[in-house]
């Protein structure tokens, strides 16, 4: 049997240190590029029309409304459950989210701000960047068909990344939850290819499993995953438990749209 590549420290530390007591992994409100993605798809164009880098784009005012539910939910929760560390993409929607589930309550009394942690960005999509499925076609057949070829776990297009560099990232982005923020209580927020690429970690899932999980529908603006640490089990040593997935039942039960579109520049998923 294969076994999959584990960090050394995770071998060797004790139950107690290997883990946040609880962490919730946040896709970002719904943001201008999706609005502008899901127009460029009705027309039928070739092209994203998008006035600011990917790094800058906002959140529509529909995403501040999910962001503000998001915190009013988590605001409601026990204390014992609400995050005490934040850690955030540095793209604006995503900050702008951190802030805004602050702002509605969520934060505790002396939280400190949202870190800021580069590895949590978008995955980026070089060449292919503001490109409908239509327009990849067009301008890059030749991607279209290595990404046919490939299959978009391991499909890098020129100056961008694949899944798999999302993934490499990602690894010492675990290292650091386990090494500095064990026992705490942690809130994620990024983008849906970093949730899913988050899950296919903690879970130590294959190509196949998160692909298949992908493939049952795009994640939800706001929509929350959550773990929580229990002691035991298969690993005997305590492990991250899947308690939620893409729940948007916080958003529903304040009257927020819930919004489904991927992100501006994911055609060719």
């Amino acid at each position: 049997m294969i076994r999959r590549f584990l960090p050394f420290f995770r071998t060797v530390s004790p139950p107690h240190a290997r883990w946040p007591s609880r962490l919730l992994l946040v896709r970002h409100g719904e943001s201008a590029g999706n609005v502008a993605r899901d127009a460029a798809h009705a027309a039928g164009q070739a092209r994203i029309d998008i006035a600011d880098r990917d790094a800058d784009v906002p959140l529509s005012s529909r995403g501040v409304d999910q962001s503000l539910a998001l915190g009013q939910w988590i605001a409601d929760r026990p204390l014992s459950e609400r995050p005490e560390i934040v850690l955030s993409s540095p793209y604006r929607r995503a900050l702008q989210t951190a802030e805004l589930v602050a702002e509605a309550g969520a934060a505790l009394p002396d939280a400190p701000p949202a870190v800021v942690d580069e590895r949590l960005r978008e995955r980026e999509f070089g060449v292919l960047d503001r490109l409908t499925r239509s327009g990849i076609e067009q301008f890059y057949p030749e991607q279209a068909e290595i990404r046919a070829r490939l299959g978009k776990f391991y499909h890098r297009p020129p100056g961008g990344e694949s899944w798999c560099d999302v993934i490499l990232r990602l690894r010492s982005l675990v290292d650091t939850l386990s090494l500095h923020y064990a026992g705490r209580r942690v809130m994620i927020v990024g983008h849906e290819v970093v949730v899913l690429c988050l899950r296919y970690l903690l879970e130590d899932l294959d190509e196949q499993r998160i692909l298949a999980i992908n493939k049952q529908g795009d994640m939800a603006n706001c929509g929350v995953t959550e773990y929580v640490y229990q002691e035991g089990g298969r690993a005997k040593t305590g492990a991250l438990v899947l308690v939620r997935y893409n729940e948007t039942a916080p958003l529903s039960a304040r009257g927020a749209p819930v919004t489904t579109a991927p992100d501006a520049k994911v055609a060719t998923r």
